[in-house]
């Protein structure tokens, strides 16, 4: 019988496979704890619809990011905190501060997991920094970091 998985089973498949089991384990297991249902001609129609749904908007996410990398790819931003005469830093600059700079500068929220710092900015000048958009999206920002009277 075939079965469309609504949740994970384990040793067995994934919410959303289709699948082929036996007709006893559907109708005594899965179909009354609700783990699946019955894969008639409406449910496959339904899960093609489903997933066509979501490839069009993973497409449309993919193609916002591609466009929002570009954007940020050599992008400088200018972080201004206090500073002593030597240039070190009170504190240091953290990549929350980098994400919001970025935001305000391209008006679209940036995460701040998203911002790779190999370490604390601690001293003034410019910096190269790595924001992580996805897998195989990364531009580089530069990032000023000067003093500001406070």
């Amino acid at each position: 019988m075939k079965v469309y998985f609504l949740k994970d089973v384990p040793g067995v498949a994934r919410a959303g496979e289709i699948k082929e089991v036996a007709e006893g384990y559907a109708r005594n297991y899965l179909l009354p704890r609700k783990l699946a249902v019955a894969a008639t001609e409406a449910v496959i129609e339904q899960v093609r619809a489903r997933q066509a749904a979501e490839a069009r908007r993973a497409a449309r996410e993919a193609e916002e990011l591609r466009e929002l990398a570009g954007r940020l790819d050599g992008m400088t931003v200018t972080v201004a905190v206090r500073a002593g005469k030597e240039g070190r830093l009170y504190g240091s600059v953290t990549a929350a501060d980098i994400a919001e700079a970025i935001s305000a500068q391209v008006g679209r929220p940036i995460d701040r997991r998203r911002v790779e710092l190999e370490e604390p900015v601690r001293k003034t000048g410019e910096y190269r920094v790595v924001v992580r958009l996805s897998r195989d999206l990364a531009p580089r920002v530069n990032v000023v970091v000067t003093s500001r009277e406070g």
